[in-house]
C-alpha cells in the first residue's frame, strides 16, 4: 500500500490550485536549476537507476530510452515529443495530469529535454480534450512568465521551449510514429522502423517520444533519488503507478498505488469494491481495451504489473482497469472493441486492414450464435495472421483481445453457437 508520503501526484483530484502557486505549494520547481546541473548523463543515468519503465503501455525502460539520442549534435535539433493522445478505451491518467498537475510535466519536460539536448518539446494532445489543452497552455505561459522556461530556463542556461499541439481524435496516433508524421502535418499513419525516432525522427531530427505519465515523474525522481523510487513497487516494476478504474465498481476512480498492487485489492481499497460483490465478477480487462481479458480465476490473486500479467498472457498497457460483472454479455463487449479496432485501422498493412474487418464480422455472428463450432479455431487463426505481421501494434492490439476471449471463455462460446441451433431446429419444428 502506497504511503502518502510516497505519492508523486499530489493534486489529481483536483482539489487544489492546479496552477503556479499551487504546484510550487507542492514542491514542483524546487531546485530544478540543481538537477539541471548535475548534467546530462547524470540525469539518464539516474532515471536508469530508478527503474522507471514507460508508462504509455510498452514499459520499456525510460533511461535506456533517453540513453538512445545521439551524445554529441550533428547540427540537427534535437526534440522531445510527449504523447498525450491518450486515445485507448478505459484510459484516463493523463488527462488528470494535464488538467490538475500541469506543471509537474512542464518541469518534466525540461528535465527530459535537457537530458537529451533538445531545446524544444512537443506534447501532442488528443483533440477531444479540450479544456485539458487550456489548461496546459495556461500552465506554460505561467512557465515562460516566470523564466521557468524559454531563454535560460530556471537560470541555467539552457534555453527549452514547450509546444502544445492539439490533434484530431484518430487512435492510430497514439503510435509513436504515427503521432510524428500528424505533427509534421501528415496523415496519421506509422512509419516503418527502422530508422528509429531517435536517429530520424520529427522533421528528420532526432527525437525521442514518451509518454505524458513518464515525464511527468521524472523530477520527483531526480529530487528524491533513484533509490526511493526503485525500492517502490517490485523489481522490474518499481515505483508508482496511476490506475484508472472503470467499470461495474462502485467507485470508479483515478488513484496512484504502488506498482505490483493486488488487482483484487486495488478495487476493494479504492473502488469500494465491484459492484454486487466480488464474487459477481465475470471478468477484468487489466490494461486498456488492447490487452487480453482475464477471468475472475486469475483477478482473485494476480498483482499489477508489468510482468505479472504478462506471465498471465495479458498486460498491464496503460493501467486501465475495466471491470466486467455477471450482466454483461462478454462475446459481446468483446466484438464492440473488435469494430473499434476495425474503425480505428489506419489500413496501411494488409493484414490489419483486412483482418481486423474480418474479426469484427466473425464476432458478430458469434454474438449472435450463428457460428459454427469450427469456425471459433478459424477465428483465433485469424488473429494469429494479424499478430505480429503489422508495421505497427494496432494489429495486435485487435488481435489480443479476442485471443483472451478465446482463452477464457471458448465455452461460453461454443454454448451460444449450440443454444442457436437448438433453437433454431425448434422453430423448423
Amino acid at each position: 500500500m502506497l504511503k502518502d508520503k510516497d505519492r508523486i501526484f499530489t493534486n489529481i483530484y483536483g482539489l487544489n490550485d492546479p496552477f503556479l502557486a499551487g504546484a510550487r505549494a507542492r514542491g514542483d520547481w524546487d531546485g530544478t536549476k540543481e538537477i539541471l546541473s548535475k548534467g546530462r548523463e547524470a540525469i539518464i543515468e539516474e532515471i536508469k537507476d530508478s527503474g522507471l519503465r514507460g508508462r504509455g503501455g510498452a514499459g520499456f525502460s525510460t533511461g535506456l530510452k533517453w540513453s538512445f539520442m545521439p551524445k554529441e549534435s550533428d547540427g540537427r535539433p534535437h526534440y522531445l515529443v510527449i504523447n498525450a493522445d491518450e486515445g485507448e478505451p478505459g484510459t484516463c491518467k493523463d488527462r488528470e495530469i494535464m488538467r490538475h498537475d500541469p506543471h509537474k510535466l512542464i518541469e518534466g519536460a525540461l528535465v527530459a529535454s535537457f537530458a537529451m539536448g533538445a531545446n524544444a518539446a512537443y506534447c501532442y494532445v488528443r483533440g477531444e480534450f479540450y479544456r485539458e489543452t487550456e489548461a496546459l497552455q495556461r500552465a506554460v505561459d505561467e512557465a515562460y512568465e516566470a523564466g521557468l522556461i524559454g531563454k535560460n530556463a530556471c537560470g541555467s542556461g539552457w534555453d527549452f521551449d514547450f509546444f502544445v499541439h492539439r490533434g484530431s481524435g484518430a487512435y492510430i496516433c497514439g503510435e509513436e510514429t504515427a503521432l510524428i508524421e500528424s505533427l509534421e502535418g501528415k496523415k496519421g499513419q506509422p512509419r516503418l522502423k527502422p530508422p528509429f525516432p531517435a536517429n530520424v525522427g520529427l522533421y528528420g531530427c532526432p527525437s525521442t517520444v514518451n509518454n505524458v505519465e513518464s515525464i511527468a515523474v521524472a523530477p520527483e525522481i531526480m529530487r528524491r533519488g533513484a533509490s526511493w523510487f526503485a525500492n517502490l513497487g517490485r523489481p522490474n516494476n518499481t515505483g508508482t503507478k496511476l490506475f484508472n478504474i472503470s467499470g461495474h465498481v462502485n467507485n470508479p476512480c483515478t488513484v496512484e498505488e504502488e506498482m505490483g498492487i493486488p488487482l483484487k485489492e486495488l478495487i476493494e481499497k479504492h473502488c469500494g469494491g465491484v459492484r454486487g460483490g466480488w464474487d459477481n465478477l465475470l471478468a477484468i480487462i487489466p490494461g486498456g481495451a488492447s490487452v487480453p481479458v482475464l477471468p475472475k480465476s486469475i483477478c482473485d490473486t494476480v498483482l499489477m504489473d508489468f510482468d505479472s500479467l504478462r506471465e498471465v498472457k495479458s498486460g498491464l498497457g496503460t493501467a486501465a482497469v475495466m471491470v466486467m460483472d455477471q450482466s454483461v454479455d462478454i462475446i459481446q463487449a468483446i466484438a464492440r472493441l473488435s469494430h473499434f479496432y476495425t474503425h480505428e485501422s489506419c489500413g496501411q498493412c494488409t493484414p490489419c486492414r483486412e483482418g481486423t474487418g474480418w474479426l469484427a464480422r466473425m464476432m458478430d455472428r458469434m454474438v449472435k450464435g450463428t457460428a459454427t463450432i469450427e469456425e471459433i479455431d478459424l477465428l483465433e487463426e485469424v488473429t494469429f495472421q494479424i499478430e505480429g505481421h503489422t508495421i505497427c501494434a494496432l494489429g495486435d492490439a485487435a488481435a489480443w483481445p479476442v485471443q483472451g476471449l478465446i482463452r477464457h471463455f471458448r465455452p461460453e462460446m461454443e454454448k451460444r453457437i449450440a443454444d442457436n441451433g437448438a433453437s433454431n431446429v425448434n422453430a423448423a419444428a
